[in-house]
């Protein structure tokens, strides 16, 4: 009770550290130019970037010169961009390319036998398929003490994922307790064990045949989202941009559907100093080098980091006139049903089927009608080990849409 107490009087100031307002230099902690002289010649080599400052900035200009040539001989055929008479660009909203209809109708079959499932079903039969819950465990790095840890840590990833929160999974599922959620949640479940399930199921989702037609994973977009947190948390605060009182979860989404990374950032902050350091943390094996970002990801220092740690910033640029618990849950999500996708294109194929890669790269696994999301939700499906997934689609050549591209 003495540091529950003590912790309630240091949120609302009635106690005070002596020497709390001093904070560390935090220049003291980077590598003086002495020793990063060595260095450099090796990281330029690496990254792909002059050695020479002089070189650097010729290369830079040039690059400059060239993406202006660019423009400019493409401006007559350039329908999007135009420029006022006082010479204010403005750069129209782009359609989309429409969906064939073939495509439509794949979609359509697709969408009508891809079998009913629940998030629990689906949150345990990739835990039996790749074993993300294995990262999840005491911080002592023992065994977990629980009975049956995988279901416990399913379940608690489908209760948080799903924002239900343990309280209220509890009164949906039979033969738990609040408090069993609660205790792994709190005490085997920290935000970078999550973010190694995560990267167990980018990396499988990234193995499957289908996933090819949707991207090479070069490219991510990031953004923020506000969620509501409680009030004695260090992060939360109230935020102008959103309206609300939490945090920002902010979200790297490869080009393939799939959430890469998740942190959570303070709402006050630029988003766009964190870009770097997702990308970064990322251990997946999709490297993207191409990041997209609304206007929270503008920012000078982070374009020059950007470019001088290899990737290509493309922010949308405002005022240019003058996608943790929940990532793992989507990632289970997005990954079984591009399985199910699968297997329902295999079917179609048997029955004589002509699928082309071209109409498959127009659907997306963001299907939602096959998941029951109300009602009670029964646990049976944690005893029931699936059958091996197959990642390969031999029958369709997506080799196609690479040679287009």
């Amino acid at each position: 009770m003495v540091f529950a107490y003590l912790a309630e009087e240091l949120r609302t100031g009635d106690i005070a550290v002596d020497g709390a307002a001093e904070y560390g230099d935090w220049s003291s902690h980077l590598l003086t130019f002495d020793q990063c002289r060595p260095l450099l010649a090796a990281y330029c080599a690496e990254a792909g970037l002059p050695a020479t400052a002089a070189e650097f900035v010729a290369e830079l200009k040039e690059r400059h010169r060239q993406a202006a040539e660019h423009l400019d001989a493409g401006y007559a055929d350039n329908e999007d961009l135009t420029f006022a008479k006082d010479g204010t660009p403005t750069l129209k909203r782009q359609a989309g390319l429409g969906t064939t209809a073939t495509a439509a109708k794949l979609g359509a079959e697709i969408k009508a036998r891809t079998p009913e499932r629940t998030l629990i079903e689906i949150a345990s039969r990739t835990a039996y398929w790749l074993g993300w819950h294995r990262h999840f465990g005491p911080a002592s790095g023992h065994g977990p003490k629980l009975k049956k840890p995988q279901d416990r840590y399913v379940l608690t990833t489908f209760a948080c994922g799903s924002n239900m929160g343990p309280a209220e999974a509890a009164r949906h599922i039979e033969g738990i307790t609040a408090h069993e959620i609660s205790l792994a949640k709190n005490r085997h479940i920290t935000l970078a064990k999550l973010n190694k399930a995560i990267t167990d199921v980018v990396n499988a989702f990234a193995q499957l045949d289908v996933v090819k037609a949707w991207g090479d994973g070069g490219s991510v977009g990031t953004d923020g989202t506000q969620v509501d947190t409680y009030i004695d948390n260090l992060l939360a605060e109230s935020s102008i941009r959103y309206g609300g009182f939490g945090g920002i979860a902010y979200h790297y989404v490869s080009d393939t559907y799939i959430a890469l990374f998740s942190r959570f950032v303070p709402c006050g902050a630029w988003e766009a100093i964190y870009i770097i350091d997702g990308l970064l943390a990322n251990a997946s094996e999709v490297q993207p080098k191409t990041v997209h970002a609304d206007t929270q990801g503008q920012s000078f220092p982070v374009f020059a980091l950007a470019h001088l740690f290899g990737f290509d910033l493309m922010p949308r640029i405002r005022n240019w006139k003058g996608l943790a618990f929940f990532s793992l849950l989507a990632n289970c999500v997005i990954f079984h049903t591009a399985l199910d996708m699968m297997e329902v294109m295999r079917h179609f194929l048997s029955e004589g089927w002509e699928i082309g890669a071209e109409d498959v790269a127009q659907l997306s696994p963001y299907l939602t009608a096959h998941i029951s999301r109300f009602g009670l939700y029964a646990t049976d499906v944690l005893r029931l080990r699936p059958d091996d997934f197959d990642p390969d689609l031999p029958a369709i050549d997506f080799t196609t849409l690479t040679e287009a591209a």
